[in-house]
């Protein structure tokens, strides 16, 4: 169980590392190319939602989605029933970007013998939904305090 934490671990450094290396490939901060690989993965996203899943407050959001924006990644427009909401996409230069880091991660996958790929990725699913569970606000509660414990 160790090694495997262990290795756990280290492919969690090593998406850090990646996600540090494509932010200054494309000239973003890492909350900007996080917010890419998560409309990437998810679609057009409300910016409440968007700032929810980030861990963002809403003016947090608000400042991240304006420099996306400046960017020219992202956009905001009208939510096609409630003119009130807005949606934040992609723009071609983001899907731009998006797509090219894509090719980045597709070639580490593809040195997976094609047999395994699909149980792989079964398994790499399965972990990343287990994790996003476990770090939910309400299940990392019970870590606050832990580390305060600790001497500095």
């Amino acid at each position: 169980m160790d090694v495997a934490v262990r290795n756990l671990r280290s492919l969690i450094l090593a998406g850090e590392h990646y996600r540090q290396a494509v932010s200054v490939a494309i000239g973003l901060g890492t909350t900007e190319s996080q917010a890419l690989s998560y409309l990437a993965v998810h679609g057009e996203s409300g910016q409440s939602v968007l700032a929810r899943d980030l861990g963002l407050t809403s003016s947090a959001s608000t400042a991240l989605v304006d420099r996306l924006e400046r960017q020219g990644v992202c956009e905001r427009v009208r939510h096609p029933r409630d003119r009130r909401r807005l949606i934040v996409r992609l723009t071609p230069r983001g899907q731009a970007v998006v797509d090219e880091s894509h090719h980045w991660l597709a070639a580490t996958l593809q040195q997976i013998d094609p047999s395994e790929l699909e149980q792989v990725s079964h398994w790499i699913a399965f972990l990343a939904d287990d994790l996003r569970t476990r770090t939910s606000a309400r299940e990392a509660e019970g870590w606050r305090g832990a580390t305060h414990a600790l001497p500095a």
